[in-house]
């Protein structure tokens, strides 16, 4: 195993060490592995918590400032945070307006962020009673809390870390565009509202032509021949639809892109959002020819690109492979995709 960290053990701490020297505009919580907007709360507005397993970067915590996520909470590698650390990270961006829980469709991350969210309801209770006494909710949140769950991966219905198709690459556009509504003081209910409809509106697939290594684990998490390609694999290195002999660009994004068409269905005049993301291991030089792939397919559809995102945004570490996603987007998707952002991996108007 070739990567560049001292222990495994440490890798998470020590990266977030890193983000908060990186970007001092951040406040990161080294003991709740949490990475918090610096001006949070924001007074008047809905606060977005996401979070997941580390191995991912820039997602969450990449995502964290203006115009997207107010705190992301990070998790070992490829494992879910705890509900505590989503607790308190509600409790920091909870301004009185709300928490709108961003969540994968992962098992882990379902339970754990349920359970926080419950934690929250029980404190808010207690609160509006009386019954916590001085100091009221004290260290933790008794904000109100909304949770929409992503779940965008056409490959498979149910897998080993799921009941349901996977969170993926949808996720990236969910944040952007429920970050720029929160942004715009609309309510708890009308940013949830948005969150849901980008969910509803957005397929993703992926493949992968090679495995990723988990620090701790120091091997590949699966095996795939000079030959071969995995088609539908997930974020984590779970396997897809199927393994298939190595193709050209050309013939690989009509795997990804037919299977997600199909799905919604999109048809002729819709208007999406197109995000062709890397998982780590992919150059850019990659992934602008699976782009223009991508764009030809759509335009033989009649499907016409009103924005789009090229780069590795969601990666599964070290990972050779790509990802598409498609969201059908309407104009008020479309104005809150393009509002300021400014965040260390998205940032643009400002």
């Amino acid at each position: 195993m070739k990567k560049l960290i001292n222990d495994p053990a440490d890798v998470v701490g020590e990266a977030l060490a890193g983000i908060a020297a990186a970007h001092p505009e951040l406040r990161v919580d080294e003991k709740n592995k949490l990475v918090l907007r610096g001006d949070a709360p924001v007074a008047g507005k809905v606060g977005l918590v996401s979070g997941g397993g580390s191995g991912h970067e820039p997602l969450h915590g990449g995502f964290v400032g203006l115009g997207m996520l107010d705190a992301a909470c990070a998790g070992e590698v490829f494992t879910s945070p705890v509900p505590d650390q989503i607790l308190a990270a509600t409790a920091a961006v909870d301004a009185g307006a709300g928490v709108l829980h961003i969540v994968k469709n992962y098992t882990g991350d379902v339970m754990n962020f349920e359970i926080a969210a419950e934690l929250a309801a029980a404190e808010r209770g207690r609160h509006a009673s009386g019954a916590c006494g001085v100091g009221g909710v004290g260290e933790h949140s008794g904000a109100e809390v909304v949770a929409v769950v992503v779940n965008d991966d056409v490959a498979v219905q149910d897998s080993t870390y799921t009941a349901g198709r996977r969170g993926v690459g949808g996720t990236v556009i969910l944040e952007k565009i429920a970050g720029a509504a929160a942004e715009q003081r609309r309510s708890l209910a009308a940013v949830a509202e948005v969150a849901r409809a980008v969910n509803a509106n957005s397929r993703s697939m992926g493949m992968a032509l090679t495995s990723c290594t988990v620090p701790a684990a120091g091997r590949p998490t699966f095996e795939l021949a000079e030959t071969e390609m995995e088609i539908g694999v997930g974020i984590h290195g779970e396997p897809g639809r199927r393994r298939v002999p190595l193709a050209p660009a050309r013939e690989v994004a009509e795997m990804l892109v037919e299977p997600i068409l199909s799905d919604l269905p999109f048809i002729k005049g819709d208007t999406v959002i197109c995000f062709v993301n890397g998982m780590g291991g992919t150059p850019l030089l990659e992934l602008y020819v699976m782009y223009n792939e991508v764009a030809r397919i759509l335009r033989g559809h009649g499907v016409q690109i009103a924005r789009s995102l090229v780069g590795p945004y969601i990666t599964a570490l070290e990972m050779a492979g790509c990802s598409v996603t498609l969201t059908r987007a309407d104009d008020d998707m479309l104005q809150l995709w393009d509002a300021p952002v400014r965040t260390p991996a998205l940032r643009w108007g400002v």
